[in-house]
């Protein structure tokens, strides 16, 4: 045991290089969605309100990036091969309140490149198991082949970083989960207690994976772009502030002076200069010069058009690199019609379908886990399982039915077949159907059978009226 314990401190002090060799980057991330950008370029003779633009001019379109993605990443349920109802491990999903929190793993995942979830059973309940959901910013995993693994070989959990003070977390091997304890000299484990799970039971959620085990997220490329749309609002509001409005000017007129209301004389400031009065000059004033060579003009105001130009033109490669419509970050939609709309989000429905196929298979790891530590067999085995995902397409609810119509009249798909694919319904709404649709054949039975009824009796009254 004292073997073991050695090495899983090697390799927790291994975690812990790696987490700090990828903080930086993870911290430059955050600070970006966050909004915390670099600066546009500026003199070191900035004023004070040369720097306040400079802070305006900070424009965060990353959050709406990942968001637009995000938002169409919706779990509904989980189908074991041949079964219409949800398997029995979504009843983990539900005890852990996914539905809810599936939301920021996916946000995670977007923007930094990877996140985690971790399956434990519960300490007080063994049989119970509890899904964590962990930023990369909080946890470091190392695998034998990144690229292909399920599982990673291990893994280490810190809320930050430590510095001069230590930080308490959580070591995770194939057999147990530690205490850990980090600091500047490196990392002690504590408290060792298997957790029967068979695997390292932290589950990596990546948004891009390449061959080397390399994840990419979507706000990394896209810190240039944010950078040049920052500088060149900043540009626009220098050129709104400083030289939108015309300047009047006029050369060759003495300003009158502040004169003493006794002597006449004119008033001096403190170097002995005479003070002018301040010249009124708004739309309701009149300007005139005794002097004849006074000359009036104006300064053309600067045009703002191709500074807007080229913010639009900023956002247009923010969206192409992203592949997020133009519309979702230009805000320019009129009157689209839903193909016109559909069309518009082909690319972004590619990109979700390929976010859908990864966190898909991550997701059904989580729940083959869950069924394992509540002593589901089958279900820990059962690699057939498929998530099933809200359909992310822009439809109205009438083309969709009109769609599933004609695949039920025309091609002889079964009614309740088609219950599974209309949008905007629970599997909790689903399931009454059946009951609904029995009470409604039963009352419609019962009605046709009191109509014949009544036409018999109606019938045998009038033929003994007759006789």
């Amino acid at each position: 045991m004292a073997g073991a314990e050695r090495g899983a401190q090697q390799r927790a002090e291994h975690a812990l290089a790696g987490l700090r060799r990828d903080q930086a980057i993870l911290d430059t991330i955050d600070r970006y969605i966050r909004g915390e950008h670099a600066g546009p370029y500026m003199p070191r003779t900035a004023t004070k309100e040369y720097r306040l633009l400079a802070k305006r001019a900070i424009s965060n379109f990353l959050p709406m990036v990942i968001a637009a993605p995000s938002q169409a990443l919706s779990v509904e349920g989980i189908r074991r091969s041949g079964g219409a109802d949800d398997a029995p491990e979504w009843a983990s999903w539900q005890a852990n309140r996914l539905d809810e929190r599936q939301a920021a793993v996916y946000r995670a995942a977007i923007g930094y490149g990877h996140a985690f979830v971790v399956v434990l059973p519960d300490r007080a309940d063994a049989g119970r198991p509890v899904v964590r959901t962990v930023s990369p910013r909080c946890m470091w995993a190392a695998y034998e082949d990144p690229a292909a693994d399920e599982w990673p070989l291990y893994a280490l959990e810190l809320p930050r970083l430590p510095g001069e003070e230590r930080v308490q977390g959580w070591f995770y091997d194939d057999v147990a989960v530690y205490r850990a304890v980090a600091s500047s000299e490196g990392v002690i484990l504590s408290e060792r207690r298997a957790h029967g799970a068979g695997v390292c039971p932290v589950r990596r959620f990546a948004a891009s994976v390449d061959l080397e085990g390399r994840t990419t997220g979507v706000v990394w490329p896209l810190i240039p772009l944010q950078d040049r749309l920052n500088q060149t609002i900043f540009d626009l509001l220098i050129a709104q502030t400083y030289g939108s409005f015309k300047v009047r000017w006029a050369t060759g007129m003495a300003p009158p002076l502040k004169r003493d209301p006794e002597t006449k004389e004119p008033l001096l400031d403190a170097d002995g200069n005479p003070i002018p009065k301040p010249v009124p000059m708004d739309s309701s004033r009149l300007l005139m010069a005794p002097d004849p060579d006074t000359r009036f003009g104006t300064l053309d105001e600067t045009p703002l058009g191709g500074f807007i130009e080229s913010v639009e033109m900023s956002l247009k490669h923010l969206a192409v690199v992203s592949q997020v419509p133009p519309h979702y970050l230009l805000g320019d939609m009129v009157n689209l019609s839903a193909e016109a709309l559909a069309a518009a989000e082909t690319t972004l429905m590619r990109w979700v379908g390929e976010l859908q196929r990864s966190f898909g298979e991550a997701w059904e790891s989580v729940l083959r886990l869950c069924a394992r530590i509540t002593g589901d067999a089958a279900g820990a085995e059962d690699t057939s399982s498929q998530i099933v995902w809200r359909d992310p397409e822009s439809r109205s609810l009438a083309q969709t039915v009109d769609a599933l119509g004609k695949a039920v009249q025309m091609l002889g798909v079964p009614k309740r077949a088609a219950w599974t694919q209309l949008p905007g319904f629970t599997d909790t709404d689903r399931v009454t159907w059946p009951e609904l649709a029995a009470e409604e054949a039963a009352q419609a039975d019962s009605s046709a059978r009191l109509a014949e009824s009544l036409t018999r009796a109606s019938r045998t009254v009038g033929g003994d009226g007759g006789a």
